[in-house]
Formats: C-alpha cells, structure tokens, sequence
C-alpha cells in the first residue's frame, strides 16, 4: 500500500512595507448644492479635511501622500527604503532571503570604426519600466586612451541645445539612441594603428528619475571593442582635397604605418586607372621601415573624369620578403570642369 507524503507547508512569513515611492493621496468627493438638504454641510467636511487641497477641495488629488500598500518591483541602480519582516515558523534555519532586481533599462552599444583613428559610439537605452524617467545625466566615462565629444546637441543661435528637445522623458518601453566620438589622445595616437585584439573604450554613466524625484544611476562594464585588422602595412590618408579640378594635378597625403614585427623595405609603385592617373615615379624606393614606425608621403595626381572618383592604384612591395600590398578605393574626390574654379 503506497502512502502519500504529507505536503510540506510554506513556514517561512515574509512582510514587506516600502518607505519610499509615495503617492499623491486621492479623495471622493462628495457635494450637494446649498438649497438640497444637507446644504454646505459636505462642503464643510471637505474644508475641514486636512488631505484636500485648499481652496480646491472638489478635486481628488490632495496635499498628502501615501506610502503603497504593496511593495512594487525593486529596480537595479535605485535607491529605496523599506520594512522588511522575517517571521520563521518552522524548525530549520534559514539562511538566506532573496529580493528580486529587475532592470529598469536595457542598454545596447554598437562600435563604428573611422577611416582615421576615431571610433564612433552607438547607445541604445530603452526604459524596460512601467512610469516615465527623467533622463538626467547619460555620459561616456572614455578609458585613458581616449578623448570623448558628445554628439547629443547642436548649436543654436549661439547656444547648445539637446537633440531630444528641452523635455528629457523616456516613455515606457521607448527606446533613446545616445552618439560619442572618440579620439586617441596624443601619446596614443602614433600607437592607434598598431593597436591589436580588444581595447577597452570606456563605461557609460545613467543617471535618471522617476515621477517622484527618485533618483536611479547605473553604470555599465567595461565597453570593449575588437580593433581593426590592418594587415602588416596600413596605408591611410593625412589630408586629401573634397573638390578638384579636371585635369589639373591635385596633392594628397599618404600615411603608411608597419604594423608587423619585423622591418620592411618598401617599394612605391603607382599604377594608373581609366579616370586617375599618378604624377611622378613608379618604383620610388621608400627605404626601411621599422616595426611601429610611420612615415608620411606627398603624392599627385590628376584624373581625366568628371564627377566621383575613387582613388586607386598604389603599391607597396616589401623586398625583403618579396610581398606585394594593394590598395585600392582608398578614398573619393568630386572632379568638376576646370571652367569651374574651385578654391584652393
């Protein structure tokens, strides 16, 4: 004969007042006209009551507040105040008590590599909570390497004004996008084409609050992005025209970086394209060129085709290894007719 086990009962009682996160006390009003029975009897009562609004006592909302009758949900990042009541009933020991965190918001990051060395950054914050936020403060704390310009306001007639508008509120399940620039500094910058693996970039600090004045404040992890492959040499552009003209020779600057452990010996070679052709000397020895190390070159050129060009058709022959490196579509020029005088 099989015997069913008793059901273990719950003998743990939990009781939980919250302190904070008030609301505004609300009343029924209840009035009659003077000619009725009651005459400014209810309209007395209602005077009388110290939670009405003075001079405003038909209205439902009063000068008080009221704590909630129940506890609510506790939210990563917010400070709060509550009674908390742990009676055990049964004969174990307890020895843990668990409390819930939801997250009040889900924070999505995307990483955009320049042509230089800047790294754009892309925040998505959506508020995952039932009430409104106050989006006080959302900043990007950059790790040493960086320097960090917000993207987030534009000038207007002389002042800097918020591309969310003057009122900072996140609706419910709104999503808000949040844009930084971040550029090497100085002692970083020679290094920043090197650079290999995953770099950290920095943390994003959140501070909100809630219809009440409560204040939330969330700081994420370390934001870590996957650096660019280079390859071993990496050739980027210094300065370069926007707009030239046809058939007149244009100058650009060339930056080309070793980005291998090992030294190379370099050979320029210039090949020209159906719209762009090369001035100068095919094959130009360019010498040797150490791990890390960089070196600027000034090339011209001119292209045959109006409209937009690409820039095309470098070499670099490594001779020590017999290894060629091509590069192509490295940049775009707009070429106008020569009628047009551009300014230099």
């Amino acid at each position: 004969m099989e015997v069913n086990p008793p059901k273990q009962e719950h003998l743990l009682a939990l009781k939980v007042m919250r302190l904070t996160k008030p609301t505004l006390f609300t009343n029924i009003p209840v009035t009659c006209e003077e000619k009725d029975l009651p005459g400014d009897l209810f309209n007395q009562l209602m005077r009388d009551d110290p939670s009405t609004v003075n001079g405003a006592e038909v209205l439902m909302l009063g000068e008080m507040l009221t704590l909630p009758q129940n506890f609510g949900n506790i939210f990563l990042g917010e400070t709060f105040s509550s009674y908390i009541s742990v009676h055990n009933d049964s004969n174990q020991v307890v020895k843990d008590i668990l409390v819930k965190v939801l997250k009040p918001l889900d924070v999505k990051t995307k990483f955009y590599n320049a042509e230089t060395d800047e790294v754009f950054l892309e925040a998505q914050i959506q508020n995952m909570t039932t009430s409104p936020m106050f989006m006080e403060k959302v900043s990007l704390e950059p790790s040493i390497m960086y320097n960090v310009t917000e993207l987030n306001s534009v000038s207007q007639a002389g002042e800097c004004v918020s591309t969310f508008g003057s009122r900072a509120y996140l609706q419910p399940m709104d999503t808000r996008q949040y844009l930084y620039c971040l550029k090497p500094k100085n002692e970083f910058a020679e290094k920043a084409g090197i650079i290999k693996g995953v770099t950290v970039i920095g943390k994003l600090d959140i501070v909100w609050k809630t219809n009440l004045g409560e204040r939330g404040r969330l700081q994420t992890s370390q934001l870590q992005r996957m650096a660019p492959g280079y390859g071993d040499v990496r050739l980027s552009l210094e300065a370069i025209p926007d707009t030239v003209n046809l058939e007149e020779p244009f100058h650009i600057t060339c930056k080309i970086t070793n980005c291998s452990e090992r030294t190379m010996d370099l050979v320029l070679e210039m090949c020209n394209t159906n719209s762009i052709h090369w001035c100068g000397i095919s094959g130009r020895q360019l010498g040797k060129l150490h791990p890390s190390s960089s070196l600027c070159l000034a090339l011209t050129l001119l292209s045959s085709v109006q409209g937009l060009q690409s820039i095309s058709g470098l070499r670099l022959t490594d001779t020590f290894l017999k290894r060629t490196y091509e590069y192509d579509d490295i940049a775009q020029v707009c070429v106008v007719s020569s009628a047009i005088k551009v300014e230099s």
